[in-house]
């Protein structure tokens, strides 16, 4: 039976914090046995990298009341009741509207989160000084069915080569399942819409070096096996789960950034888990330490994007949540509309 209570003292900026952690025995991934407490105390082992890279932004905490098995809601507004040092920052989402989303600052902001049943992180793009002008550009290479990490990893330095032409350093790190994240720092000098079109460009041209292996088609009926790159997680409060956030997944995967090294040497993304990943960052550091040190720009990707769209490529699609975009074409399946109305296949 899970004990009622127990309280934390957690270093912090400001001086130690307590935190009331509730059902700290109850078990949050079965297989293994995790527990609400050895959560806490994975996120506090790792809790500087951790605020480094999804820290003082906005973020959406995915919370399970029941574990992993149990089911999920989204938390993107501080709820009442929290702590003072859980902060906020007022964030401008796709429909116009503005509303206060929940920005994490100091560890125990993150202990609280996990008090509060959080498992992942899902940070914005952009800093809580500017939330509408993105300091990474994101690009998630999504395995399709048939295909798996293997190919992710091969079509990586692919992409990693490309961006380096267009003047930005590439940054990876394991999804927590069979995906990759690529990320580059950049100046925030440009909006959430511009970002996006600078990943089209890229995946355009990825896609065009490697056709067999890597597709931006939105639609699923179209990518076959082929490593999708999922240009709409640059949108605007669109995100992935942050560096260092576990996955509710059985094995308790943890979204890891990695070296390319490592990548070429055949990591394994299945070997870093809440339990493996303090001691890796003991033993390694973090790979991601200089990860803001010399932010890029994306200008050469958008010079892409506008050749692109003089050579004819318009617009993708967006998702279905969000509002009708100018020179967007249909969201309706290519199967199910008269081709004749169909723009052209990217392929």
């Amino acid at each position: 039976m899970a004990s009622e209570r127990i309280t934390l003292t957690i270093p912090g900026p400001d001086g130690d914090r307590e935190l009331g952690l509730s059902s700290p025995n109850r078990v949050i991934w079965p297989e293994l046995g995790i527990t609400k407490h050895e959560f806490v105390e994975y996120l506090l082992a790792v809790s500087g990298p951790f605020l480094a890279a999804n820290g003082d932004r906005p973020v959406s905490l995915e919370r399970f009341g029941e574990g992993i098995d149990g089911d999920s809601f989204f938390s993107k507004n501080p709820p009442k009741g929290a702590p003072d040092y859980v902060h906020a920052v007022s964030v401008r989402y796709n429909s116009g509207r503005r509303h206060p989303q929940l920005v994490l600052t100091e560890p125990a902001a993150v202990a609280w989160a996990a008090q509060m049943n959080t498992i992942v992180f899902h940070p914005w793009a952009s800093l809580t000084a500017n939330t509408d002008n993105p300091v990474e550009l994101r690009i998630d290479l999504d395995p399709q069915p048939g295909t798996a990490f293997a190919e992710a990893a091969a079509v990586a330095p692919a992409l990693r080569d490309l961006l380096a032409e267009a003047g930005l350093t590439a940054f990876l790190k394991t999804s927590g399942n069979r995906g990759i994240h690529v990320f580059c720092p950049i100046e925030p000098t440009h909006e959430f819409l511009d970002v996006r079109h600078a990943v089209i460009a890229a995946g355009r041209e990825l896609a065009r070096r490697m056709p067999d292996k890597v597709t931006v088609n939105w639609w699923k009926e179209e990518r076959g096996e082929r490593i999708f790159i999922d240009f709409n997680q640059a949108n605007r409060d669109r995100t992935m789960a942050g560096a260092y956030s576990a996955r509710p997944l059985p094995t308790a995967t943890v979204s890891t950034p990695i070296t390319w090294e490592e990548l070429d040497a055949g990591v394994d993304p299945a070997s870093f888990t809440v339990r493996s990943v303090p001691q890796r960052l003991a033993d390694q550091g973090d790979p991601w330490a200089e990860f803001g040190a010399k932010p890029g720009r994306i200008d050469t990707l958008l010079e892409w994007w506008q050749r692109d769209l003089d050579d004819g490529l318009g617009e993708l699609p967006f998702p279905p949540e969000f509002p009708k975009m100018p020179g967007e074409p249909p969201r309706v399946q290519p199967s199910r509309i008269n081709p004749e109305n169909w723009p052209k296949s990217e392929d």
